[in-house]
């Protein structure tokens, strides 16, 4: 089974929009990254995103390539500062494929729990935009691929 995990694009600075929507550039690269990646990845069950508007905003511009048969929805542990730890129990508990948008440092701790069981140990560095593949196997998780959206911008897929 794959799990998707996702940073948010590009979004505009806080002193410019206190909501700190994507910027045009971020959804251009997000629009980029999901057309890409949905021929990569396996069809998704759901997206789940935080609260916050870029990464409700980016899960909503994937959605529109994924079409997750559960939709989008928001939850309430992929916050920036959140402990990786619930994420990492609901990753564990799926049996279809997940997306989860969110923030660093929260996804980076996220992944590496998953990967090394140490959620301070820096193992992928992650870029705004970006889709990082990870599959569970027996024994635990590794990764399968990463898109950025520069990857995604000179890459051919059949």
């Amino acid at each position: 089974m794959e799990v998707y995990l996702v940073q948010h694009g590009e979004a505009k600075a806080e002193a410019e929009d206190p909501e700190r929507p994507l910027t045009d550039h971020g959804r251009d690269e997000v629009r980029r990254v999901a057309r890409r990646a949905v021929l990569l990845g396996s069809p998704l069950a759901e997206i789940r995103h935080s609260g916050k508007l870029r990464a409700r905003q980016t899960a909503e511009l994937m959605a529109e390539h994924f079409w997750p048969s559960r939709g989008v929805r928001e939850v309430g542990y992929l916050a920036p500062n959140d402990d990786p730890g619930t994420a990492r129990s609901e990753l564990e508990a799926a049996r279809e494929p997940l997306m989860l948008v969110g923030h660093l440092p929260h996804l980076s701790r996220l992944a590496s729990s998953l990967l090394v069981n140490d959620p301070g140990k820096e193992i992928i560095r992650f870029r705004m935009g970006a889709i990082v593949c990870l599959a569970k196997a027996e024994g635990g998780w590794a990764l399968h691929w990463i898109l950025t959206p520069e990857l995604a911008g000179v890459l051919t897929v059949p």
